[in-house]
């Protein structure tokens, strides 16, 4: 079991948006002999690519929600997931990065390190992945791996090492040299299945031993046995990949390789590089939290024979009950295994376990340390720890965003309004980033997420999924409200009725804290407010922050601090505290200067050079303020930091601009104080819909 494990590789395809990772998996899969024919991603065919298996990701062209699957390359198991590449569906990447062991980071040959590579590079630093880069698209006009190799040591900080040096490029890319074999590798067959190994061409030669001299330097830093083999000229191609290997996973050097996936050039070295470079779930630390001792970190151990711990990444209804996407951390799951669910203590057995590959199952028996696998019929949550009830650990969670637009939805009918309400249930289970409610006031159904693509593609899949006929309203931003300067309070709660009344005062100061933060601090001496008390005023106060007295926002960085207060030996109690709190909030709340916060978005254009200055006028008129524009031969990249209010209806709106040559992508970047229009648009708004409800 031990050597399966060495030979395991759990493995992301993470880009930015249309860098070819669904292709790249496509052809990955075709090479191992898990599916007989290639499609492509845009369908033209009428099938779409085998990992797109939703119905709107064949029609779009772009993968919505990741998909797993595995496959078996020169003796080594591999799980792949392959993930959306629209900063919408972040949380996709998030969730696969937080389970995963190694990563593959597209680029695109002309586009080079764009918006979402950055992003994508930030969420694999944070869950501290290793990975390999393949330039990708290297037939396509204007490629130039060798600028994106400069861009990935300047724009992401990295220590890239070129594994090979493309036979030609654009129309004329045909092949790659291979540092390291130093041969020149021909891919043939009507799917470039058959490998040629050649002489380098003489006009190659000379700049092919300058990059292989650059690429032994790299490597001799990590292993002592090649730099003396190198010195006697006795290197051989495995002190290499082992130099390689202890780079790569030390997250301090990363082998990059060049191809075109659409071409069939190139795919069978990046599956050799995933089984020489990225690591074995052995070789990755991964750590629990033990709740038994005041969560107290845990390594756990890729060991079948100790307790079991899993991690349910990803949760999707199907047909026949919820599909749960676990990774298998320590021990091993079996069918008829009890396990229990750390967050609720609740028992559960595994009727069901299965392999994905992409929307099929494959039954197994068992699932061992490292594996991802998928249970059927288990009541859980995204981010829930399974345990085999011998141990009480919890896994730590992954990165979850906030949303930041809304949308009001309504059924047309009472069918309709039944579906709609299975929908809703279920996509907030499976998505955290997409949020439901309904507003108190207004009564309308909201609902929530990380950008119109992100909604727009929840509201089609009521649609067709669920036969829910729903109309929307228009867009709405979320904002928020914060204070401005430190307000007092001296707050007494008094109320008397027949038998026992409520007594409680509550004194301290309200001030701003650290942007998005809450901090409440309990000064109080001489227990003039009891310790049993003291929760039951900070829930007080928290209750307060999700609707602001000023437009009813939900507050933002707030400290407060109780140092006063009195209560009464029989009338006080959690309640009247509590009741105390809000009331020392309301009291306290105009007085420090509160202001209201809008979204702001960093957003990067991509445009040709000739639309420059189009594109950075349509930004400064829509408040924009702009960062930085680099331009890279004949295209230029914009970016820029635009209130989220401005944003609706921007494609539309770039695209007559530029011909339809420009694309663009936005994430969320901050709050920033609104200006005193739009505060003033959003009371009127207010206003009128508070006469409305009249």
């Amino acid at each position: 079991m031990k050597e399966d494990i060495e030979k395991l590789r759990n493995i992301g395809i993470s880009a930015h948006i249309d860098s070819g990772k669904t292709t790249l998996t496509e052809r990955i899969l075709y090479y191992t002999k898990r599916i007989g024919v290639i499609h492509e991603v845009k369908g033209k065919d009428g099938v779409g690519a085998k990992m797109d298996s939703m119905e709107l990701e064949k029609e779009r062209g772009i993968t919505i929600s990741s998909a797993a699957t595995h496959c078996l390359w020169k003796g080594h198991r591999i799980n792949i997931i392959d993930t959306p590449g629209h900063v919408d569906f972040t949380i996709e990447v998030e969730r696969a990065l937080r389970v995963l062991d190694g990563a593959i980071l597209i680029l695109c040959a002309v586009g080079g390190v764009q918006s979402q590579s950055i992003t994508v590079d930030r969420q694999m630093r944070r869950y501290g992945v290793p990975r390999i880069a393949f330039i990708n698209k290297c037939d396509r006009f204007g490629a130039n791996p060798y600028r994106v190799l400069n861009q990935l040591r300047e724009r992401l900080g990295m220590d890239p090492v070129l594994l090979q040096l493309p036979i030609g490029l654009e129309g004329d890319f045909r092949g790659v040299v291979d540092l390291v074999k130093m041969k020149a590798l021909y891919f043939q067959g009507p799917h470039g299945e058959d490998i040629r190994e050649e002489e380098i061409p003489d006009e190659m030669l000379e700049e092919a031993s300058a990059y292989r001299e650059q690429l032994l330097d790299a490597a001799t830093m990590y292993s002592d046995e090649l730099a003396e083999a190198v010195l006697e000229g006795q290197e051989t191609e495995e002190m290499i990949h082992r130099a390689l290997r202890m780079g790569t996973l030390a997250r301090t050097l990363t082998p990059v390789l060049i191809g075109s996936a659409y071409k069939n050039v190139g795919v069978q070295p990046v599956l050799d590089a995933v089984n020489h470079y990225l690591p074995s779930p052995t070789e990755i630390e991964n750590t629990a939290l033990d709740l038994d001792k005041d969560e107290a970190e845990v390594v756990l151990k890729a060991d079948p024979g100790l307790p079991v711990v899993a991690l349910a990444f990803k949760l999707e209804v199907t047909p026949y009950g919820q599909l749960t996407y676990m990774r298998i951390y320590q021990g091993s799951i079996g069918k008829g295994d009890e396990l229990v669910i750390t967050r609720n203590r609740k028992k559960i057995r595994v009727g069901r376990i299965v392999r994905m590959h992409a929307d099929e199952m494959e039954d197994i028996t068992r699932g061992y340390a490292g594996d991802i696998v998928a249970l059927f019929g288990v009541e859980c949550n995204t981010g829930d720890t399974f345990t085999d009830g011998s141990v009480n650990y919890s896994m730590s969670s992954m990165h979850v965003p906030e949303p930041v637009i809304s949308l009001t939805v309504k059924a047309k009918d009472n069918k309709s309004q039944e579906n709609l309400a299975k929908a809703l249930g279920r996509f907030s289970r499976e998505d955290p980033t997409f949020r439901t409610y309904v507003d108190q006031e207004t009564g309308e159904t909201i609902i929530s997420g990380m950008g119109e693509l992100h909604l727009d593609v929840y509201v089609e899949r009521m649609k067709r999924e669920y036969r829910a006929d729903v109309e929307i309203g228009i867009p709405q931003v979320s904002y928020r409200e914060a204070i401005t300067q430190r307000a007092e309070f001296n707050y007494t709660h008094k109320k008397q009725t027949g038998g026992a009344g409520q007594y409680g005062r509550v004194a301290g100061y309200m001030e701003p804290a650290k942007e998005g933060a809450y901090e409440f601090v309990d000064s109080i001496k001489g227990g003039v407010i009891p310790t049993e008390f003291i929760p039951a005023v900070d829930k007080g106060f928290q209750s307060c922050l999700v609707k602001g007295p000023l437009l009813g926002y939900p507050v933002l960085g707030i400290r407060i601090v109780i140092n006063d207060g009195q209560h009464h030996p029989v009338d006080s109690s959690e309640l009247a505290f509590r009741q105390a709190a809000i009331g020392a909030f309301k009291q306290a709340y105009m007085k420090a200067k509160p202001i209201v916060l809008e979204p702001i978005m960093r957003v990067s254009v991509e445009c040709p050079s000739e639309f420059q200055g189009n594109v950075m006028g349509s930004i400064n008129q829509r408040r924009g303020i702009i960062l930085s524009s680099a331009e890279d031969g004949t295209f230029t990249t914009i970016e820029a930091e635009v209130p989220l209010a401005e944003m609706f209806g921007y494609a539309t709106v770039l695209r007559s601009l530029t011909q339809g040559k420009a694309e663009f992508t936005m994430e969320f970047a901050k709050y920033s104080k609104a200006p005193e229009s739009v505060v003033e648009e959003l009371k009127k708004a207010k206003s009128k819909s508070q006469e409305g409800r009249k």
